[in-house]
């Protein structure tokens, strides 16, 4: 009751604080079974662990228990999908937390889980621990801190800084849990919570990837409020791409099955390609020289094609699924997606125009972000690739105190 957690213990050897024994002989170690998240944080108390609220087939309810210092962390991508809402949902409730992307996949190779053909729709995710030494103990102090970045399985480099004018103060622990040690400081970095007087912050990002960078976007809590692409409107050509996102619901079951025909009314597909697809028994693929049909699967995730084209501006675009239907006018698409709504969680359809080809794989950028006063500011970041990754970093939270 609660939903599944991960715990990530200091040391070896310490007890498995199972839910159930519904499919174990060896009884042993019952007495040590928790069946709420509550008795799990109790039985943890005076542990030296970490705990990640996990998504996969039971999501963590949250809200039911704070967790107060031992969660550090929510998952927002694995093989079963993509779960930003799990994040937001954090600030809702005042939590401070990083993020971090799993595999979940069973097969024991971070990096290398594939769904293939099941019902997961997703790469397995990874993270990267912004860690002074690669040690237990430096693993662990990165974790505390919140110091990590997740992706949905490439190996991107990403540093996300906020510059504080007037100054802040650092916490080294979150001062919502008790008496917290602190300095003076004038950067922060992804995960730390600081408090200033500064109406506004300059972040700082540099993203360097293994594919062109097709978006960064800059979010406070659940609203993106800047952002940036990797190439300009007069970089556009007559390639058009179609993209698939989001679920059913949040819980076991969460896929989404996107059936039916995309077709242009002029325009013509020279060249065709496939994005994000991983389930690769599902069909996308054209129709003759004007239409795509497709059969996908999305499971808070995306999936799509590219369509390069004659005459890419000429005639519509005329979209027909089992969720959502449309007709774009290709003249109409430019550098922001038209997006339309197909209900359920998150789930829409997107329709974006692309440069022939996208080059800018590495990007340094800033922005000034305004800061809401008397709240937190959860400032993140995500990036999206060309080739369909995501990555995210852990959010810096700057209090701003004072009007």
């Amino acid at each position: 009751m609660g939903g599944d957690h991960n715990v990530f213990f200091r040391d070896a050897g310490r007890p498995i604080r199972r839910s159930s024994h519904a499919l174990l002989e060896d009884r042993g170690d019952l007495d040590r079974d928790v069946n709420t998240t509550a008795e799990l944080f109790e039985a943890l108390r005076d542990e030296d662990c970490v705990v990640y609220a996990h998504v996969g087939g039971r999501p963590a309810d949250i809200g039911r228990d704070d967790g107060g210092r031992l969660r550090t962390a929510v998952e927002v991508h694995s093989d079963w999908g993509t779960f930003e809402w799990i994040m937001t949902d954090s600030f809702a409730h005042g939590y401070r937390l990083g993020l971090v992307c799993n595999s979940d996949g069973h097969k024991g190779r971070p990096g290398a889980s594939y769904p293939g053909a099941s019902q997961f729709g997703a790469l397995g995710g990874l993270t990267c621990f912004l860690a002074d030494r690669l040690t237990r103990d430096g693993i662990m102090k990165a974790q505390r801190r919140r110091h990590h970045y997740g992706t949905t399985g490439c190996r991107m480099f990403l540093d996300v800084r906020a510059e504080f004018a007037g100054g802040a103060t650092l916490f080294e622990t979150d001062p919502r849990h008790g008496p917290a040690g602190s300095r003076a400081v004038r950067e922060a970095i992804m995960g730390d919570i600081v408090e200033t007087a500064d109406p506004r912050l300059r972040l700082r990002v540099e993203v360097a990837a293994h594919a062109p960078i097709l978006r960064v976007d800059v979010l406070n809590g659940a609203e993106a409020v800047d952002g940036v692409h990797g190439h300009t409107a007069a970089d556009l050509g007559d390639r058009i791409r179609v993209t698939f996102h989001g679920a059913e619901y949040r819980g076991r079951g969460r896929q989404t099955s996107w059936k039916g025909e995309a077709a242009f009314t002029h325009a013509r597909i020279d060249r065709f390609e496939r994005v994000n697809a991983w389930n690769h028994d599902r069909l996308l693929e054209p129709r003759g020289d004007a239409a795509v049909a497709f059969d996908v699967l999305t499971t808070g995730n995306f999936v799509g094609f590219d369509a390069w084209l004659r005459d890419g501006r000429a005639g519509e675009l005329a979209i027909a699924t089992d969720h959502a239907s449309g007709r774009v006018a290709l003249a109409d698409i430019g550098l922001d997606p038209v997006v339309i709504d197909a209900g359920g969680l998150e789930r829409q359809v997107r329709i974006a125009r692309l440069p022939e080809a996208c080059r800018a794989d590495r990007l340094e950028c800033a922005f000034d972000v305004d800061l809401k006063p008397g709240a937190d500011n959860p400032i993140w970041i995500r990036v999206t690739t060309e080739d369909g990754y995501n990555a995210w970093s852990s959010p810096i939270y700057a209090i701003r105190t004072g009007g």
